[in-house]
């Protein structure tokens, strides 16, 4: 084998090598690029949206909900109004309603960790926003628990 033929066969796996540094490094350009205006463009639009702390509503009364196994929830909350609900005049029958369907009949060992509090109070908030968002209009924002006692 001649020098020239060692040569030849030396820089040939370097162009292949070569074209695929560049491919990788234009990929990388392109989809930092994509992310950049994903996160400029679209994130500060899903921020902006994000709705603003309002009034609190207090529901003057604590109910007490049966549990399962004769025991029972004595339970208070109020609701974390939005911005966009104004001065609107809410009633909070549908909100009582919905806290005595989620809590009624479930297990008191449910409700006695955090874990599972947690989990009951997220589903009630999902049920009572989706009950006050009237006319694309979002309402509830959160949920308070005023008085929580389990026996």
């Amino acid at each position: 084998m001649s020098k020239d033929d060692k040569d030849a066969t030396a820089e040939t796996p370097k162009k292949p090598k070569k074209m695929l540094m560049i491919i990788v490094l234009a990929v990388v350009l392109l989809g930092g690029g994509g992310a950049g205006a994903w996160f400029f463009f679209l994130k500060g639009d899903a921020a902006e949206a994000a709705p603003v702390k309002g009034a609190v509503i207090t529901i003057e009364n604590t109910m007490t909900i049966n549990l399962a196994d004769a025991h029972y929830l004595k339970l208070g909350f109020a609701l974390q109004m939005t911005e966009e609900a104004g001065a609107v005049e809410v009633d909070v029958a549908e909100a009582i309603d919905l806290a005595i369907d989620q809590y009624t009949g479930m297990e008191i060992a449910e409700l006695e960790t955090e874990k599972g509090r947690l989990k009951a109070k997220a589903e009630l908030l999902e049920k009572i926003e989706k009950a006050y968002n009237v006319d694309h209009k979002h309402l509830v924002m959160g949920l308070y628990f005023t008085s929580f006692v389990t026996q």
